[in-house]
């Protein structure tokens, strides 16, 4: 399989984007794109930990309704969350239904709400490696380095779940902490 595809419009990307229209919109839009801000770093933490185990495209078809249900992932929203609220969200068949998953992120909510202003966003940003050259292949991309293993066990010191090393380098590329871009595919910065 090549590295990069050329879409139906004739845009060259990475060729895990496919052609899939939602996918290719997140591509081009969304991963590899500079990400900052508590709320939207605590929204992707939570999606990614949600992701844990499933194709990403399940994540991008759900999002729209754990943003309904989570409150746009406002983290002092999420950490009021409760027993009953527990129970509403493993009903909910728009959502991923893990009670672990569910229960990480109202405890995670609850650590980013009781951060200062910024300070989260601030905190997930300390462990952004230096950018690099565009992979040649995706080959040469790594699913942990050691920046997302500081990450993660940063995290998880602090009492964050579902916060693996792999799940956070994945956080890093969607975050555009690393730009995973292969080289060919438009959105590659040389």
């Amino acid at each position: 399989m090549s590295d990069v595809l050329t879409g139906a419009d004739g845009v060259i990307r990475c060729a895990w984007a496919g052609g899939d229209v939602e996918y290719q919109r997140y591509h081009d839009e969304e991963w590899g794109t500079t990400l900052r801000g508590d709320r939207p770093l605590f929204e992707k933490l939570s999606l990614e930990g949600f992701q844990a185990g499933l194709a990403w495209i399940t994540i991008l078809r759900k999002r729209p309704r754990f943003r309904e249900v989570f409150h746009g992932f406002e983290p002092s929203v999420v950490a009021a969350f409760g027993p009953d609220d527990i129970d509403r969200l493993l009903q909910d068949a728009g959502i991923i239904r893990h009670r672990g998953k569910i229960e990480a992120a109202i405890g995670n909510a609850g650590i980013v709400a009781g951060m200062a202003e910024g300070e989260f966003d601030e905190l997930m940003w300390s462990f952004a490696p230096v950018r690099h050259a565009p992979p040649t292949t995706f080959a040469e991309v790594p699913a942990v380095t050691p920046e997302s293993t500081a990450m993660s066990k940063e995290l998880r010191r602090r009492g964050f779940r579902f916060v693996g090393p792999t799940t956070m380098y994945a956080l890093m590329q969607s975050s555009g902490m690393v730009d995973d871009h292969v080289a060919g595919c438009w959105r590659a910065v040389a």
